[in-house]
C-alpha cells in the first residue's frame, strides 16, 4: 500500500529502483527464504542472459552461522556463454560423448530462439526448456518443435549414411527416443503473446512456436552433422546402440514372462496351478475358440 505518490525527494548520482517486500504470512505457509533455492533460480538467470551479472546478498547472519558461514554470504552469477556454459554445467558430472557444443542464436517467424545441444555416455535424457526466462517444466509446443527436429534431422542423417538399412536386417526400428538418450540440451524461446497452459505457466501452448523451433533447430544441426562427420558419426553410433539395446531389453522381458503348456497370465493372489508328477491323476483339456 503506497503512502503517497510518485514525488522528487532530492538529488543523487545512483541510478535504478530499489524494491522491497515481505512474504505474508496470512498467505504463505513457509515465509523463510532458502538461500540456495535462490541461488539456482539466480545462476539460471545469469546463463539465460549472457553477459548479465546478478549478486545474491544474504543479511541474515543466524541463518549463515546455521549453514556455517560467518557474517554476509555474497554469491555472483555471469556468465559469458550463456547456453553454452549452461548446458556444460547440467553435463559436468556426466562423461562427454564429444568436447563440442552443438549451439545456435537465430530468429525464426519473429520468435527468437537460442539453443545448445551435448551428448554425454548416459541412457538417460535431460532437457530444459524455458520461455521469458520462466522454466517450462511441462514442456510445451517449444520442446515438441525441437524433439521433432532432432528426430528428423537425425534419422535422415542415419538413412542418408546406410545405418538404418542394416538395422532393418536386424529386425531393429529406431524410435525418438533412441535419439535422445545421452541428450543434454537447453532451449530458451522469448514469445511476444505467450499462451500458458494453466496459471503455473509451466506449458507453453502458442503452435506457432513448434514450426519455428522445428525449422531452426533442423538447420542449426543439419549443418552441424555436415561440417562435423566425426562428432555425427559418434552421435549415431550412439543412437544404434540405443535402439539395439533397447530391442534387447525387450526381448529379455518377454522370455522371463510366464511360459508354461497353457501359456497365459499369471494367477491372482494365492492361486497357483495344479500340477502332480502322477501322468494318471493329469489331465489336458483343448478348447475350441
Amino acid at each position: 500500500k503506497p503512502q503517497y505518490d510518485v514525488k522528487e525527494v532530492g538529488t543523487t548520482d545512483l541510478h535504478g529502483t530499489r524494491q522491497q517486500f515481505w512474504p505474508d504470512s496470512t498467505i504463505f505457509i513457509t515465509t523463510t527464504y532458502k538461500f540456495d533455492i535462490l541461488a539456482n533460480r539466480m545462476r539460471e538467470l545469469a546463463y539465460l542472459n549472457a553477459g548479465l551479472t546478478i549478486t545474491l546478498t544474504d543479511l541474515r547472519m543466524d541463518k549463515n552461522a546455521e549453514a556455517g558461514i560467518e557474517g554476509v554470504r555474497v554469491e555472483k552469477f555471469y556468465s559469458e556463454g550463456g547456453l553454452r556454459d549452461f548446458v556444460r554445467y547440467l553435463d559436468s558430472n556426466r562423461t562427454h560423448l564429444f568436447d563440442d557444443v552443438i549451439y545456435l542464436n537465430t530468429e525464426k517467424q519473429g520468435t527468437p530462439i537460442e539453443a545448445a545441444i551435448m551428448y554425454n555416455t548416459s541412457y538417460s535424457e535431460n532437457l530444459h526448456s524455458y520461455v521469458n526466462n520462466i522454466n517450462t517444466i511441462e514442456g510445451g509446443t517449444h520442446l515438441t518443435g525441437f524433439r521433432q527436429a532432432l528426430t528428423r534431422v537425425l534419422k535422415k542423417y542415419a538413412d542418408d549414411n546406410k545405418v538404418t538399412e542394416k538395422l532393418e536386417k536386424q529386425k531393429i526400428e529406431i524410435s525418438g527416443e533412441d535419439f535422445r538418450e545421452g541428450l543434454t540440451a537447453v532451449i530458451s524461446v522469448k514469445v511476444g503473446e505467450p499462451q500458458f497452459e494453466g496459471q503455473t505457466k509451466t506449458k507453453l501452448g502458442n503452435s506457432e512456436v513448434s514450426g519455428a523451433v522445428n525449422s531452426a533447430v533442423g538447420e542449426a544441426l543439419s549443418n552441424y552433422l555436415e561440417e562435423h562427420p566425426k562428432e555425427a558419426k559418434m552421435i549415431i553410433d550412439k543412437v544404434v546402440l540405443a535402439a539395439t539395446a533397447r530391442v534387447a531389453a525387450r526381448k529379455a522381458r518377454e522370455n522371463v514372462q510366464r511360459k508354461s503348456p497353457m501359456t497365459g497370465g499369471g494367477l491372482p493372489g494365492k492361486l497357483a496351478d495344479c500340477s502332480d508328477r502322477d501322468p494318471a491323476r493329469c489331465e489336458m483339456f483343448i478348447v475350441e475358440g
